[in-house]
Parts: structure tokens; sequence; C-alpha cells
């Protein structure tokens, strides 16, 4: 798709500054697994929390006068493995982000964490922080899969940290599931879901195995199932959880009635967020200057404590288009089975609608789309074929 890029061809309307959320990134593993590609680095020697935190609140101070008076809707920790962090050291963060930041009462506040004893030990005290949901990196209750995997915990760990979970005090959790993995049939996926299910978390993440560059995996490919038996496994796992009463509501997320994680929400609705720590992303409307930019800062963690709070920290930036924000909307909207109503695209992008009824009626008439008076949304071969849908619209 071409968009004019001047003002004289497109009339766009007033961008205003949507909710805001933030990310925070801790690096380090106890052990690199085989499939990761995100920015996470295997702990060899102490985990260096007081510089860290450190960092991470010289580079908030850099950007703060880029969000003033924003309040914040919900943050995620993530990684990497953020509950190798010890609560005193998040506990000194929060006190700093506090001081900084009006932060919602009603705001979800989640931690990354792992099923391993050690990281169990801490639920509580993270709960008394304030945090008040925990996603948790299952992956697999199968010994032989979680052994391919590369994961430090066992079936009975997972099942344990759950249980632990709940006597903490998170009574808002997720599970992560991976499907097609290596030499997985349709029923031994099933009895993952049948085993989370069991477990009753008001969120299940459920995402598919994918090789991607620059892993272990990429250099020594596992052999695993046929696109046709992926496919039989998405579709019996998907039926089975619905079934047990979990809404569809993201490709690959589901969750009981009023748990939908409200942090990816609002990726997904594409709003804004600050993103701080090793290699994390920002996407930040300025009102003021009518514009939407997105910045990244550098990877190594080494490099980022020594840099946090000066320019140098950042590893990129770059000002959207009126067509990157097209595509980027489109990308994040339509990965939830409700879409979007047309009044969010032009609140969230300045644009109006009418410039995409082209794109938008070859792709109702291809049957990938619903558009609607309130709601444009991927019906579901739009779902199956969603790198389609998304042609259309770049």
């Amino acid at each position: 798709m071409t968009l004019m890029t001047t003002t004289a061809t497109i009339n766009t309307t007033t961008l205003l500054a949507p909710p805001l959320a933030l990310y925070v990134h801790f690096p380090w593993c106890a052990r690199k697994c085989p499939y990761c590609d995100f920015n996470s680095h295997e702990l060899k020697n102490t985990l260096p929390e007081r510089d860290y935190i450190g960092a991470l609140v010289r580079e908030l101070d850099q950007h703060l006068p880029l969000i003033w008076g924003r309040p914040i809707r919900s943050i995620f920790m993530g990684g990497g493995t953020p509950s190798l962090f010890s609560a005193a050291a998040l506990d000194q963060l929060f006190g700093q982000l506090r001081a900084r930041l009006t932060i919602l009462p009603s705001a979800e506040i989640t931690l990354e964490a792992n099923p391993g004893t050690f990281e169990q030990q801490r639920f509580g005290e993270y709960r008394a922080l304030g945090i008040n949901r925990l996603s948790i990196g299952i992956q697999s209750f199968d010994p032989a899969q979680l052994q391919q995997l590369g994961r430090i915990h066992d079936h009975h760990q997972a099942i344990h940290a759950v249980a632990t979970a709940r006597q903490a005090g998170f009574d808002n959790f997720n599970l992560d599931l991976m499907y097609g993995l290596p030499g997985q049939d349709p029923n031994a996926a099933l009895a993952d879901i049948t085993q989370a299910i069991d477990l009753d978390p008001p969120h299940i993440s459920h995402y598919q195995l994918s090789i991607e560059p620059n892993t272990a995996f990429a250099h020594r490919p596992p052999r695993l199932p046929a696109d046709v038996t992926v496919s039989e496994i998405e579709t019996a796992c998907r039926t089975q959880l619905q079934q047990a009463g979990y809404t569809h509501y993201e490709i690959s997320a589901f969750a009981r009635p009023g748990r939908q994680c409200a942090h990816n929400l609002n990726y997904w609705q594409f709003g804004d967020y600050l993103g701080l720590g090793a290699g994390a992303h920002s996407k930040l409307t300025q009102a003021a200057q009518q514009q939407i930019s997105r910045q990244w800062n550098v990877k190594h963690p080494r490099e980022y404590q020594q840099l946090a709070g000066t320019a140098q920290a950042t590893a990129g930036q770059q000002t959207l288009s009126w067509s990157d924000c097209v595509l980027e909307f489109m990308m994040n909207n339509l990965r939830l089975h409700d879409g979007f109503s047309p009044t969010l695209f032009t609140e969230r992008t300045g644009l109006p609608l009418q410039l995409l009824q082209a794109q938008l009626q070859q792709a109702q008439s291809r049957g990938l789309l619903c558009v609607d008076a309130d709601r444009i949304y991927p019906t579901a071969r739009g779902r199956n074929f969603l790198n389609d849908l998304l042609t259309i619209f770049t």
C-alpha cells in the first residue's frame, strides 16, 4: 500500500496520547534455552543487582520529560528471568518508580518467573511489593520435552509453582505453554493442555515453537512435527481450552472472563510503552509534535549499565511515517479476535479510516476481514491466514 506523505493529501486529525505502560527488561537467565532469541544472557557470575537497578533509574530519569503527567496503567517485568532478582532489589526499584511516576492503583503489575524452587521461595515477597500478577514459564509438563527445551525445572516443580503462587496471594497469573515441540503429536500436546486446565490458571499463553536465527536450535535444528500435525494440535488444543471456559481473545492467548492481560492488550491496541533496560524498546506518542516514535537500547548488559542515562545508551530510534502507523496498527490489532473500533484507528494513528477504504474492501472481498459500523475484525479465515491479511496493508 502506498500512502502519500504530505499534509496536503491526507487530512490528519489531532493525535492524542494513548494509555501508557512500562516495560522493564532483566537480561539474565540461569541457563539460555536453545529456542530463545530474546535478549537474554546466561548468568556466569554474581548477579549485579545494585548496579543494574541503578542503571534502570538513570535511564528513567533521562526519559521522564517525555512522559510527564501520564499515568502508568500496567508494568511488565520480562527477560531473561526477572525472578532471579531478589525482592530487596525489586523493592529498591519500585521505590524509585513510585517516587517518579504516577502508577494507577488499578495497575496490573506482572513479573515473569520460572517454576524453579529458588524462584518459588520468593513469590510471597514479590506479592508483598505490590506485584499482582505472575507469568510462569512452564512450556511443557512432559519431562522429555522439558529436557529437550533446556528447561531447568521438572514436571513436579511446574505444578508446585502454581500452588505456591496461590499460597502467596496471587489470584491472577499466566502459564506459558508451547506446542509443535520436537516429536510432539496431538495426544501429547493435549496432555499438556489438560494438565494446565486442571491447575485452573486465569490465563494461558499457548504458542508454537519456531526456530529463530542465532539460537542453538537454529544451529542444530530438532525434528519438528509436520505442518499438518501442528495444525491438528492447534485445533485440538484450542477446542479443549474453549470447552473449559477460556476465551481465545488473541492469537496465542486464552483467558477466563475479565482476566485478559492488560499489558499485552495495550500493545495490541497500539498503546504507548516506555521500555527500560538492556535491549528494551519504547513506543511513545508526542502529542505536542503530532508524531509517534520508537527507540531501542543497546543490548549487552555491561554496555547498558555503563551508558544508561546517556544518549549513547540508545541503539536506534525512528519516527513512524503514516504508512508505518497503518501497518503497525493493523499488525497489532488484527491479532485480537475482536479486532478494533473505527474510532480507535483514528485516535491511535491520527489518520482518517477513509484512507484505507480500498484495502478494507479488498480484505473483506477475500473473506479475511469483517467490516461493521462499530467493529473491524478478522474472520476465522483471516486469523488462519493473518500474514495474507496484513500483506493487504503493506
